[in-house]
């Protein structure tokens, strides 16, 4: 039977939980007082899910079914801040962040691992090269992702200017789901003429991001906003996929994969054409068969 936990549950530790019988939902204490949600399921090499902002491990839906038939041990879970994990007041930068996730793979045990990251989800996975020289991974993904650096600056004269940032801290503080519903158009690439979701899926993810702690929602747009990966790139020395959509207006393909795959020595770049941010369900198909492929390589 699956154990379903609540936010007062104890920590795997403290269940002092057999990984081999997969205890397959659970919280996994990585600072004191710091619980994160993790689902694990299935069996064969591990496969480490880091979602979005300001979404939650439920965003891979359809990427957790379709690995687990195919025979991977799949697991996806909450960042702090979002979803049922705990929602401390500090620690939404990418080393607290990454330190969560070196956590979840010493406690796991996890070896031979795949770490995909999907938009911020990349900063971890890089972040976790840079400090912790990839330990027990032996590839990466990065799909829409924020790395190498979104920030215009002086020597990143195409990137987003600060005030961009600005008004979005200012739009979450005045009316936080108001944002999110708007901002969920533009994630998914709806308009007059495409709408690739329905009406109840829209207002489905949009309930998912409420679930955010407003503190993390802000916290962690700036750590995605102002982080540099620049100089972190070289420590990426595992087989890398790298997917992006070319029609991303959240972030846009030419300022961050583009980039990275001319930085990553050994990287499979692939390009959806016309595929919006959100393509892990707008291009679910295709996203889940070209991961395949490459965890198959």
């Amino acid at each position: 039977m699956e154990n379903v936990l609540t936010n007062n549950s104890p920590s795997l530790r403290e269940l002092n939980c057999d990984i081999s019988v997969q205890c397959t939902d659970k919280y996994i204490e990585t600072d004191p007082n710091v619980k994160l949600y993790v689902r694990d399921y299935g069996k064969g090499k591990p496969v480490i899910l880091i979602h979005g902002w300001p979404l939650s491990n439920e965003m891979w839906e359809y990427q957790i079914d379709f690995l687990v038939e195919n025979g991977y041990r799949v697991i996806a879970y909450d960042r702090r801040g979002f979803g049922k994990s705990s929602q401390p007041w500090e620690g939404y930068d990418y080393d607290t962040l990454t330190d969560d996730l070196k956590e979840i793979i010493e406690q796991l045990n996890l070896e031979d691992a795949t770490l995909v990251g999907f938009s911020m989800g990349g900063g971890e996975v890089v972040r976790y090269f840079s400090k912790y020289g990839g330990k027990g991974v032996t590839k990466a993904a990065l799909i829409s992702s924020v790395v190498p650096f979104l920030l215009k600056t002086n020597d990143n004269p195409d990137g987003h200017p600060k005030e961009k940032s600005d008004n979005t801290a200012n739009a979450i503080k005045e009316d936080r789901i108001g944002f999110v519903d708007n901002f969920g158009k533009t994630f998914f690439g709806i308009n007059i003429i495409n709408k690739p979701l329905s009406t109840p899926l829209m207002e489905y993810y949009r309930m998912l991001c409420s679930f955010a702690s407003p503190r993390a929602t802000l916290k962690c747009a700036e750590s995605f906003s102002y982080t540099d990966f620049r100089d972190e790139l070289d420590f990426m020395k595992v087989p890398t996929l790298i997917i992006h959509g070319d029609d991303d207006k959240i972030v846009p393909i030419d300022l961050t994969s583009k980039k990275t795959a001319a930085a990553i020595r050994d990287n499979t770049y692939i390009v959806y054409e016309g595929a919006p941010h959100g393509l892990f369900y707008t291009h679910k198909d295709k996203l889940n068969s070209d991961l395949l492929n490459f965890l198959n390589s």
